[in-house]
């Protein structure tokens, strides 16, 4: 059983891209299992003296739950064309740890939006950083879930449209094939 990492990017118990991420579970393919990790605003902020006084907790349990999983799933929001803080803070304090539980493991990216663009912006500084610790970046197709006021329900966390729905179940097929082209080898 493929094991894929749901990171949600937002803070917001009733953020849209957080539905996105729980919708995750019923749209994946047979063989393939959703793992919720833990909401990055659980974390504190990355700050070497708190490392150098011990690693806490709730980023060890991230470690460790990360290192469980096969790949990574990340649905963010877009924060100011770039990577909200609380995500790239969970990647710092993932960065940490030699060797890096995320070194290695297939992610892909969905951004999600209640406007046109449907966080369009978010994927390439998103990418950068999961470049930078030796992550496979699953590139095309992109997801981009513009207007996601239309296609999520956030109280349910599911999909609301169709075409959305055959969409993010097509595209979690073709992650989970490239998942499995990446851990076999």
């Amino acid at each position: 059983m493929l094991k894929i990492g749901i990171l949600e990017g937002s803070l917001r118990s009733a953020s849209l891209s957080r539905a996105a991420a729980r919708a995750t579970a019923s749209l994946l393919p047979d063989g393939a299992q959703a793992v919720a990790l833990p909401n990055p605003g659980t974390l504190p902020l990355f700050n070497q003296d708190v490392l150098d006084a011990g690693m806490p907790d709730t980023v060890a349990s991230l470690m460790s739950q990360v290192e469980g999983i096969d790949a990574l799933l990340i649905v963010t929001p877009e924060y100011n064309w770039s990577i909200p803080g609380g995500l790239k803070n969970a990647i710092d304090w993932l960065s940490r740890k030699n060797p890096s539980p995320l070194a290695h493991k297939p992610v892909s990216i969905w951004s999600v939006s209640p406007g046109l663009l449907g966080g369009a912006r978010v994927h390439e500084s998103l990418r950068q950083t999961l470049l930078s610790q030796d992550m496979i970046v699953m590139a095309k197709p992109e997801v981009q879930i513009a207007g996601a006021i239309g296609k999520l329900d956030v109280d349910a966390g599911a999909t609301t449209n169709p075409e959305t729905e055959a969409f993010l179940r097509g595209h979690l097929s073709a992650f989970t094939a490239f998942c499995n082209t990446w851990t076999a080898t």
